[in-house]
């Protein structure tokens, strides 16, 4: 894997809108139609993340998000100091997982152990957050950093302070309804999207905060309108169509219907199309995923894809992502 520190910075980018169009159904727009550049301090007004997910779709401007936090070398996954490295790179979503320790803390944590990603062993479940927090964080090369495991109030405290938006993917040790309490307690409805994985999930995530962005799985229209029968909002929708083999005609369809696309190359290494694009050093399949009219990608190497795309620069340049 290319270390960060050999990536060259990509263009620096802001969350603060003056204004994007929530009218415009196509994956593309003449340059009348683009929304104004945004202003670099993220304390300001900003547009609703609908509003920054509608400009995307009309300008075919493509956000990156970072799963599970992007780690690199000595950046362990979902810690402040790599989202923090990953924002200071150009990156403004993060995928993060949520977990729950026994005593009802919750923190940011992907397996249901500390095993892999820790110096601690023991079940999530089983441990009670005063031990969960003397543990220290292993990076996904087994180099032990001396970073520790933040709450999501400390998560999302940072996200609010940054501008930076947070994926949140709910593990089995919670619920979306203690999750949602926390982004409010936060103030930070307007920092996050809600992850579903199934089409009960989103009906539950609807009911609790219908206000809330969220993924769910939808590849045409009738997935869509099954959505909204659930009580899914259609302006907080983000389409997910998978993690194996991109659906061009889904994403045009689903685009047709006003609600932006999103898809993985995430995965696991080797297989994961991250690799299969890098292999030849070039990675110019993400740029035919932005041609195909895909509003956001998932990825595990954020800064590689954004070497290898123009539609993070429309992101940044009309939509202030």
């Amino acid at each position: 894997m290319v270390k960060p520190v050999m990536l060259k910075a990509f263009t620096a980018l802001a969350l603060v809108l003056a204004g994007c169009s929530s009218e415009v159904d196509t994956p593309a727009a003449t340059a009348e139609t683009a929304a104004p550049v945004a202003t670099e301090s993220p304390a300001l007004e900003r547009a609703s993340l609908p509003e920054i997910f509608d400009c995307l779709r009309a300008n075919n401007g493509t956000a990156i998000a970072a799963h599970r936090g992007g780690p690199y070398e000595f950046f362990p996954e979902n810690a402040i100091e790599t989202l923090q490295h990953g924002y200071d790179s150009g990156v403004r979503i993060f995928e993060i997982d949520i977990a729950e320790s026994q005593d009802g803390v919750l923190f940011l944590m992907h397996d249901r152990t500390l095993t892999r990603t820790t110096t601690m062993e023991g079940a999530i479940a089983e441990t009670d957050w005063a031990d969960i927090q003397t543990a220290s964080l292993v990076d996904n090369w087994g180099n032990e950093t001396d970073l520790t495991i933040p709450t999501l109030e400390d998560a999302l405290n940072w996200a609010v302070t940054t501008g930076a938006i947070l994926e949140l993917d709910k593990k089995p040790t919670t619920s979306f309804r203690n999750i949602i309490e926390a982004v409010r307690a936060a103030g930070a409805e307007n920092n996050v999207i809600m992850i579903s994985y199934n089409d009960q999930q989103a009906g539950e995530i609807a009911s609790i905060a219908p206000e809330l962005m969220m993924t769910a799985m939808a590849f045409n229209s009738e997935d869509i309108d099954a959505l909204l029968a659930l009580g899914v909002q259609e302006p907080q929708l983000i389409a997910w169509t998978g993690t194996r083999d991109p659906d061009f005609e889904a994403w045009q369809a689903v685009l047709s219907e006003g609600v932006e696309t999103a898809f993985g190359t995430l995965g696991r290494p080797g297989e994961r199309l991250d690799d299969v694009y890098l292999a030849d050093g070039d990675g110019s399949e993400f740029q035919t995923l932005v041609n195909e009219g895909l509003t956001m990608i998932a990825t595990d190497v954020p800064l590689e894809v954004a070497e290898a795309i123009s539609g993070d620069d429309i992101a940044s340049e009309r939509c202030g992502l």
